[in-house]
């Protein structure tokens, strides 16, 4: 049985005659690690701005590449506009689709990351006929 006190700390009692064993504080995150806050961005949004990147530089359209790579074209759309967490596996068949290296993504990826903090995502523009 654990309990936790006001102190943020657990107690755990393993011993079968009611002793506490001994009191371990919860961990917290160190000051200077980032969170998703105004100044970062989610890697989701970083990924599916490279793919998209990739995808508009090649001409092609989010059919033909979600058909290569064997998903929904609206699964892709959602990677390409960071609303979808993609694993790793569906990177790798979209990467294979393209053409392009994982690695090479996530590259540029880390470049975005590291070179635009204050990059907020894929923006949209409106064309008109």
């Amino acid at each position: 049985m654990s309990e936790i006190d006001s102190q943020s700390s657990l107690t755990c009692d393993n011993n079968d005659d009611g002793e506490s064993g001994q009191v371990l504080p919860f961990p917290t995150a160190p000051e200077s690690q980032p969170s998703h806050g105004p100044t970062s961005v989610p890697l989701s949004d970083v990924l599916g701005d490279v793919l998209r990147t990739e995808r508009l530089d090649q001409d092609r359209t989010l059919a033909d590449v979600a058909e290569r790579a064997a998903v929904s074209l609206p699964y892709l759309s959602e990677v390409e506009r960071g609303r979808k967490e993609v694993s790793s596996d569906v990177l790798d068949a979209i990467t294979r689709s393209l053409g392009i290296e994982v690695a090479d993504v996530l590259e540029r990826a880390a470049d975005r990351l590291r070179g635009r903090a204050d990059w907020r995502g894929p923006t949209c523009s409106l064309i008109a006929a």
